[in-house]
């Protein structure tokens, strides 16, 4: 089971001069590379060692140690320079820098509820008009005087209290009455209550959410600092594939060139193209080499068919094959190459379900560390059924959480997408299968979990 970072520890002094290494650092917390240790402790669960690949495969990596590799790839790509972002396209993206206050917050005295503000003690006599939030400075206020006031309005000078309007009541000379005791400073928000300037409101590596946004506009931010989103292309691969109409005469609708886009988005990419090339080695390799992306996503073409193009295309411009098969089932045939110091090339099964199989073994982990963004916390849930394993490699299933039971969906073979469609999560099934009421580890799909991993824009 994957281990999870946390948002603590001291922060980096200059946001300028942070890279993604030292954000993740922050992130990642004391148990950054528990991951393959948690897996191999269990050898029967995972085995440690390559073995025999189907199809003439030898040596596939074991999937916990898959996903350890692109962890840690991308923690070794070239540094990242940070970026300044205004607050509405920050969600979801981490500090860079800390978040200090720009000013006492709130910055002036504040009444905290609709009512009086009255000085002195009551009862108290009725000034004329009132005081409003946004308005200018209220006149000063003497003992035994009292004036309207809104939530949020700046609290006049001389004032010990704000009275509520349901604990007070007027009588005839306009005069104001307490219907309770009134303490000193009552209702009342006293400048810097919250932080003083220069306060750490947020340290680096705090993931931006909706709550963070608010705090940084209240403190006076129009921009933060923060580690920019990964780059993602996706080239689909592939002479038979539409992209409208029924299926006919051989061909198929491409499934993968919809999916794959929103889907990193979801994992906290900005996609900046999806391109159809065909199987066309050609076209691959200047698609490859031309690219700007972090990470390039390639569908299909893994195998050693004759139009498979990738293996041979990452052989002639010199790429670093880092995973070539993963023993998952499905999506065995995935692969991971390092095309620069600061560039990856994620190569997807052309099955649908394999496809999603490659996303979340190699595209998730890589793509969650290059935005250093957390580990998600691990949990489990026990089958409602038994689940059938492959003799020697992990399984992926579909599930869907009912009760405190995850439920094996049906229609979970590699080029079905009717089962993940509605599923909530992914089961880990180890070698071997699962037994009914056995806990199993599971990957939530990212628009399943609550907060910000619902992003798709």
């Amino acid at each position: 089971m994957t281990a999870s970072g946390t948002h603590t520890g001291p922060h980096a002094g200059n946001g300028d001069d942070l890279d993604v290494e030292e954000a993740l650092a922050l992130v990642r917390g004391p148990r950054a590379d528990q991951t393959a240790r948690t897996h191999r402790a269990d050898p029967a669960a995972h085995p440690e060692h390559p073995h025999p690949h189907p199809h003439g495969h030898e040596g596939a990596t074991p999937w916990p140690r898959a996903r350890e590799i692109a962890a840690r790839a991308a923690r070794r790509a070239t540094r990242r320079p940070v970026v300044s972002v205004a607050l509405g396209d920050a969600l979801g993206l981490v500090l860079a820098a800390p978040l200090d206050a720009l000013s006492d917050l709130p910055s002036f005295d504040t009444s905290a509820m609709d009512g009086w503000a009255v000085a002195g003690p009551g009862p108290w006599q009725l000034r004329d008009g009132g005081v409003l939030a946004g308005h200018a400075p209220p006149e000063p206020l003497t003992d035994g005087e009292a004036v309207r006031i809104a939530t949020g309005a700046r609290v006049p000078t001389g004032v010990t209290a704000v009275l509520r309007s349901e604990h007070g009541r007027t009588a005839p000379q306009d005069r104001l009455h307490a219907t309770g005791e009134v303490t000193h400073g009552q209702d009342i928000r006293p400048r810097g209550q919250e932080c003083r300037r220069g306060d750490q409101l947020l340290p680096t590596g705090t993931l931006i959410t909706p709550a963070v946004l608010g705090l940084a506009a209240a403190a006076g931010y129009d921009t933060v600092t923060v580690v920019p989103r990964p780059r993602a292309e996706i080239l689909v691969l592939g002479d038979e594939l539409l992209t409208e109409g029924l299926p006919h005469d051989g061909l198929i609708r491409d499934a993968l060139g919809p999916m794959l886009a929103p889907w990193l988005r979801a994992l906290g990419a900005e996609v900046i193209a999806v391109r159809r090339l065909g199987d066309d080695a050609k076209a691959l390799r200047k698609a490859i080499t031309s690219s700007r992306a972090d990470l390039i996503v390639t569908t299909g073409g893994t195998a050693a068919g004759p139009v498979d193009h990738v293996h041979p295309t990452l052989d002639r411009i010199g790429a670093e094959l880092l995973v070539d098969g993963v023993g998952v089932r499905p999506g065995h045939p995935m692969l991971l190459a390092r095309i620069k110091a600061d560039q990856h090339l994620v190569g997807l099964p052309g099955n649908p379900l394999a496809a999603v199989s490659g996303l979340i073994t190699l595209a998730e982990p890589l793509l969650r560390t290059l935005a250093a963004h957390p580990a998600p916390e691990p949990y489990a849930m026990p089958l409602r059924e038994a689940v059938q394993g492959h003799a020697h490699d992990t399984r992926l299933v579909p599930v869907v959480l009912r009760g405190e039971r995850a439920v094996p969906l049906h229609y979970s073979g590699p080029a079905m997408l009717r089962g993940i469609a509605t599923a909530d999560a992914l089961a880990v099934v180890p070698p071997g299968g699962a037994e009914q009421g056995a806990g199993m580890e599971l990957l939530d799909l990212p628009w399943t979990t609550a907060g910000i991993g619902v992003c798709f824009t």
